[in-house]
Formats: structure tokens, C-alpha cells, sequence
């Protein structure tokens, strides 16, 4: 993979990881364009952790406020203040579990790698997108609870098959149990954290193959890119889905989905 080809994957991952595209598919076609499809899953995975940067940038907020009242937990001086983070934690760690299972599950059975599947699945990503226009809800993040943790848990698990957008299929399921619109954007990103970060673990057994096939500096050079791009992709999609207006996507998903089933 060359250099060009790496910043390009980059700012590819860095744009649909957060917009609710399916990066996982786009880089799957992609690559299979650029004859790079046999590059390690790892590569993959090391420009979804670039991507956090931004997650951890926007929401740092929230973040800290997670990191200090573990901190606190851990050094016995909680305050009032920490009592619905650490609420959250465990219902979190649900979440990533059953998002594992389902996940590991999947991998298993589907192709991964396949530009078919994932052009249909590009089109049911659509029809989730379509489907948000009629979500209401008012829920905040002190109202999540263990249903929350089983239903976005599954729908994320979902979300490692390329096609299906991890971030549209999360916040629609986060906005069909009830959440407002903030909150079920917000919230699906604080997911993607451990999901990601346990994606890694799983990978990093390719860190030697990866090392063969793709040069130090073009990894760095799109993860550096990834990085940039995530930023920016995140703060146009929150806005969006404070609007409402997620189904927008939808008018990109499905002549890409069609183009992609005529094309493979």
C-alpha cells in the first residue's frame, strides 16, 4: 500500500466512522478498488482508534467526567456528582460484552472483506436512517438502564459488518428505545470507546503480517488523517442528529448500494 493510498483510506475512515455511512464498508470497497484487499484487518482497526482522538476531543466533557469519578471510585472520595457515571459504567460494560459476542459471532459466518455484502447492506443501513425521521423521544443519559444495555448492545454488535454503519445503527436504536436526540448521539459515541479499543486486542495478532504489507510512515500518515477528518465528521454529524435530519444519508446510501451489487 502506498503512501497516498494510506492518507486516502485515512480521510475515507475518518469520514464515515462517525458519519453514519458504514466505514468498515467503505473501506472494504475501497481497498478492493486499490487491490489492497488482502491488507491485514488490524490496518483497519488502527484508523478506527486514530478516530477516537476526536471522540475523546468533542466529548471531553463527558469523558473526564467518566475518568474522575473512576478516579475517585478508586481513591474512596466519591462525591454526588459521580453517582450517575458510575451508574453507567457497569451498564456500559454490558453493552461492549454482548457487542463482543455478537460481533465475534457474525465475523464468523459473513465475509468480512466481501464488497457484495457489503453493498447490501449499505442499502439496510439506509432504511435505519429513513426510519429516525419518525423517533421521538426525551429520554437523558441519567434515564439509561439495563434494557438500553441489551438493545444497543445487539444493535452495535451488528454494527462489524461492513455496510452496516456501527454509529447509524447505534443511534437509531438509541433514538427508537426513547433517548433525545443528543443523547443517543452522544451516547453512541461514548460506546464506540471500549468497542473499538476491544477491536484492537482482538487484531493485534496481525500487527507482524500488517508490518510486511504496509510501510510505519503510511500507517502514521493515515491514522494522522483519520484523526483530522474524525473531527470534523463528528461535529457535522451531532448537529445533524440534533436536527433530525440523519435520513439525509440515505440519498448516499442507496445509489452506492445499488452501484455496488451492479459493480461486484
Amino acid at each position: 500500500m502506498s503512501l497516498i493510498q494510506a492518507i486516502l483510506l485515512g480521510a475515507l475512515q475518518g469520514a464515515t466512522e462517525f458519519l453514519p455511512v458504514s466505514s468498515s464498508g467503505h473501506l472494504v470497497i475501497t481497498k478492493e478498488l486499490f487491490g489492497a484487499a488482502n491488507v491485514p484487518v488490524l490496518f483497519d482497526v488502527l484508523l478506527h482508534v486514530a478516530t477516537l482522538v476526536a471522540v475523546v476531543i468533542v466529548l471531553r466533557g463527558q469523558v473526564g467526567a467518566f475518568l474522575g469519578a473512576l478516579g475517585r471510585l478508586v481513591s474512596r472520595t466519591t462525591e454526588e456528582r459521580d453517582r450517575p457515571y458510575l451508574r453507567l459504567i457497569p451498564i456500559i460494560v454490558v453493552t461492549t460484552v454482548i457487542t463482543g459476542v455478537i460481533g465475534i459471532g457474525l465475523d464468523s459466518v459473513f465475509d468480512i472483506r466481501n464488497p457484495t455484502i457489503a453493498s447490501a447492506l449499505f442499502l439496510v443501513t439506509a432504511v435505519l436512517l429513513i426510519l429516525t425521521r419518525w423517533a421521538r423521544g426525551n429520554r437523558r443519559l441519567a434515564a439509561i438502564g439495563w434494557t438500553d444495555a441489551a438493545v444497543l448492545g445487539v444493535a452495535q454488535g451488528f454494527g462489524v459488518l461492513p455496510g452496516i454503519s456501527r454509529s447509524g445503527i447505534t443511534i437509531s436504536a438509541a433514538l427508537y428505545a426513547g433517548m433525545d436526540r443528543k443523547t443517543a448521539g452522544e451516547y453512541s459515541f461514548l460506546l464506540s470507546i471500549p468497542a473499538i479499543l476491544g477491536a484492537l486486542v482482538l487484531t493485534l495478532r496481525d500487527f507482524e503480517s500488517l508490518g510486511t504489507q504496509v510501510a510505519l510512515g503510511a500507517i502514521i500518515a493515515g491514522c494522522v488523517t483519520a484523526a483530522i477528518v474524525g473531527y470534523v465528521a463528528l461535529r457535522v454529524l451531532l448537529r445533524l442528529v440534533r436536527a433530525g435530519r440523519l435520513y439525509l444519508f440515505a440519498l448516499y446510501l442507496i445509489p452506492l448500494g445499488i452501484w455496488g451489487l451492479t459493480y461486484f
